[in-house]
């Protein structure tokens, strides 16, 4: 599994969604719109009424075998800061 933290306003999640789904990179993606973070400028977002932020924080996740993603991160990771990036091992339930 790969997690990757993003803003929405400032980062281009699309062309990484867009990226990912060519060729059949991975088996899965989900994009998440938060409705309250904060980053590294320690600035918290939220979503309200009085308040429509353009700059929300977006998670990118999606999954495959330990090979595919091993391969797939080398170029993720040229267009993402790395500290944005989680990952870890994950069991498919069947």
């Amino acid at each position: 599994m790969v997690r990757i933290y993003l803003s929405e306003g400032r980062d281009h999640y699309e062309r990484l969604v867009n990226w990912l789904y060519a060729d059949n990179r991975v088996q899965g993606v989900s994009v998440f719109r938060a409705i309250e973070g904060f980053g590294e400028d320690r600035k918290i977002r939220k979503s309200s009424l009085m308040d429509l932020s353009l700059e929300l924080p977006v998670v990118v996740e999606f999954f495959d075998t330990p090979e595919i993603i091993a391969g797939v991160l080398e170029e993720v990771q040229a267009m993402v800061k790395v500290d944005h990036i989680v990952t870890w091992s994950a069991q498919s339930g069947i």
